[in-house]
């Protein structure tokens, strides 16, 4: 049986790991809920297209549409029954698992689709935005016949009269028209897959003031060659003991902290559309282009070059998402 454990838990893993692997996620996701780019999207994306927009932890069995003023008043009523809650919910199991890689879109028992997309640190899953709730053909009187029959299979006691008003008031959209809505919502998962990384380097708990000063050493020359034991003798401390406390401190090893810097300085330098991969990779401090590569794979989840194509492409964000409503 799919569990939320399931959906976290890499093949060898404790239940311990899972655990930690859901509070970090869980924390992830409130930190971008908090982000002003999440708040912005969130309401344009709502008010252009008439669909509710949340974003969820991986694992998490609460609806991330509940609380939206957009919800459809038909999925709001049969949240509030006991058997449809949990068709819903076991949904919402499937297209997480199934949206591992790219947006996914599912249909629930009622004839209503919803998708996800997922936001990622690095190559790892860390939430799902969704949306949906909507229809893409007219609701018909058969149709809801047979949502009546199913409910009375689970023994579920419904309002006939407020659920068929729910039901017929669905919002019917084009297939081509959610599907560019779809797409603008996989261009804003990227953007916060990026600022997901950015949190994972910027932030530090009760850190050690010879941490910080670390960072500062690293920032200033992260183009260079840099090591851990040169940066340990940098604030004075033993190789052995700066390791223990800089992954202690910053929740990641010299090596990956150091590595996502340079991705976040890559980024940056590939705003500019005259600049080479190959130059801003050298500038942020890779040594070869291999490495480059392999490292920027890893932690962005995809090519450099797709990562340029989706950011230049950003541009035209606006115009499909005019076209979207």
């Amino acid at each position: 049986m799919y569990s939320s454990t399931d959906a976290s838990l890499p093949s060898g893993a404790s239940l311990a790991d899972s655990d930690t692997t859901l509070r970090h996620n869980r924390h992830m996701v409130a930190q971008l809920e908090k982000s002003d780019i999440y708040r912005d999207y969130h309401q344009a994306f709502e008010t252009t297209t008439g669909m509710p927009l949340g974003l969820r932890s991986s694992g998490s069995f609460q609806s991330p549409l509940h609380g939206s003023k957009q919800i459809n008043p038909f999925c709001a009523l049969m949240a509030g029954m006991n058997k449809s809650c949990a068709a819903c919910l076991q949904l919402q199991q499937r297209v997480e698992r199934e949206a591992g890689q790219e947006p996914k879109t599912l249909e629930c028992f009622a004839g209503l689709s919803e998708s996800a997309v997922p936001v990622r640190v690095g190559d790892t899953v860390i939430g799902f935005l969704q949306t949906g709730q909507v229809r893409f053909t007219k609701p018909s009187k058969t149709q809801f016949n047979k949502i009546l029959d199913q409910l009375a299979g689970w023994k579920v006691s419904v309002n006939r009269a407020a659920l068929e008003k729910a039901y017929f008031g669905t919002r019917v959209l084009a297939r081509r028209h959610y599907d560019a809505a779809l797409r603008l919502l996989a261009i804003f998962g990227q953007q916060l897959s990026s600022l997901s990384n950015q949190i994972v380097v910027q932030e530090s708990l009760a850190e050690a003031p010879v941490i910080t000063k670390a960072r500062a050493y690293i920032a200033a020359h992260q183009s260079e060659e840099l090591s851990l034991s040169l940066v340990a003798k940098a604030v004075n401390l033993s190789e052995f003991y700066f390791c223990k406390m800089f992954k202690k401190d910053t929740g990641l090893t010299f090596i990956e902290y150091l590595a996502r810097v340079r991705v976040e300085t890559l980024k940056q330098l590939l705003l500019n559309p005259h600049k080479r991969v190959s130059e801003a990779a050298y500038e942020a401090g890779f040594q070869s282009l291999s490495q480059f590569n392999r490292v920027f794979r890893r932690i962005a989840g995809e090519a450099p070059s797709s990562f340029r194509e989706k950011l230049h492409r950003n541009a035209a964000s606006p115009a499909l998402l005019a076209r979207a409503a």
